[in-house]
């Protein structure tokens, strides 16, 4: 994808073309319900993609099932729409069969975490470097609004007449748990935020999650408000900044500290606290993280605790592909030292009689 601008000597010198946003997007008509989230979201990853200089021919999008999983039809890149469930293991694949491929995995959370949970977890682990961006609208919209992993406990859904006696998946919690090296969560009403997001999942080297509020209009509409409309939003959202400390509110007139590791909301203006007495975001604490993951499970509750959006957590790991084709160099030298028939019979022996 180059264009010729001059000739020199002979030889002829090349200029990479430029791509925008509109280059991203392909000639299919985008077949979401109007009003949809995943409008705002495909709009901020084209974004992001031509911000980044990706291009096109190294760049794949994998997806599974449900709503979100139309994304590569809609991204000028190569694409696979694969099975329900099944998107790591696709990615993961590509991924090993060639390593400088842009990988960028799109999922819901119930093609992520119900059947797909297993490959989800495992993918995380193993590190491999792509990016998982996982919608969470907490409802099935694809399949007409039956509850999700994530739906909340008493859901009344169509599956679910009575409510749901399911306790509700914390995606968040969960990455941390499987040993993500990056976490993140936005939403998709926070145009600003989400493409700061999206960025800093594209820097991180190794399986990058990246957890996007994502309003389903049809089947669950207002399920985020709180923390997307203007009026709720800073009463309810703590944005997590590197080396700041966590404080919210119209006026950031509140924060939290740690007493130990028990959290403790306090009014900056009232309570005799300044902001040097507030917990410092560290996104290399994992310890924190955990703590952070679980402003989640009290949010109807008073006094309950804002929803923290940003990078939880950001470490340095090997990732899976560079280790595995380490050890297939390390074989390569060996070449001639092997003996497979010795391999496949092993050291144990045993006589039938």
């Amino acid at each position: 994808m180059s264009v010729d601008i001059s000739n020199l000597n002979g030889g002829i010198l090349e200029a990479p073309v430029v791509l925008k946003a509109k280059d991203f997007e392909t000639d299919q008509d985008v077949r979401w319900c109007p009003g949809c989230g995943d409008y705002s979201i495909l709009k901020q990853v084209q974004t992001v993609l031509a911000n980044l200089g990706k291009k096109q021919h190294e760049t794949v999008f994998v997806s599974g099932i449900g709503c979100s999983s139309r994304f590569p039809y809609y991204v000028e890149t190569y694409g696979v729409h694969s099975i329900h469930g099944r998107a790591p293991a696709v990615a993961a694949g590509l991924k090993m069969a060639n390593p400088n491929l842009q990988i960028w995995m799109i999922t819901g959370d119930g093609d992520a975490l119900s059947i797909g949970g297993n490959h989800f977890i495992h993918l995380l682990r193993r590190n491999f470097n792509l990016n998982v961006l996982l919608f969470n609208n907490q409802i099935y919209g694809l399949t007409k609004g039956q509850y999700s992993p994530t739906s909340e406990e008493n859901k009344r859904t169509a599956s679910t007449p009575f409510g749901s006696i399911d306790h509700p998946v914390n995606p968040i919690a969960l990455a941390l748990g499987c040993d993500a090296t990056f976490v993140a969560r936005s939403m998709d009403r926070d145009p600003t935020h989400l493409k700061d997001m999206l960025t800093r999942v594209d820097q991180h080297r190794g399986s990058s999650f990246l957890e996007i509020y994502q309003n389903c209009n049809i089947f669950n509409d207002g399920a985020f408000f709180s923390f997307t409309e203007k009026e709720s939003k800073p009463a309810n959202c703590i944005f997590l900044r590197q080396g700041e400390p966590l404080v919210f509110g119209k006026e950031n007139e509140k924060g939290i500290r740690l007493d130990g590791f028990t959290t403790q909301i306090v009014d900056l203006r009232t309570d005799g606290f300044s902001k040097d007495d507030l917990w410092v975001h560290d996104e290399r604490d994992q310890n924190k993280a955990q703590i952070l993951s679980r402003f989640f499970d009290n949010m109807h509750d008073e006094g309950a605790l804002p929803r923290p959006f940003g990078v939880f957590y950001q470490t340095d790991r090997p990732c899976y592909e560079d280790l595995l084709f380490g050890q297939i160099e390390k074989a390569v030298e060996m070449q001639g030292e092997g003996d497979l028939d010795k391999l496949l019979a092993g050291a144990n022996m045993w006589e039938i009689k």
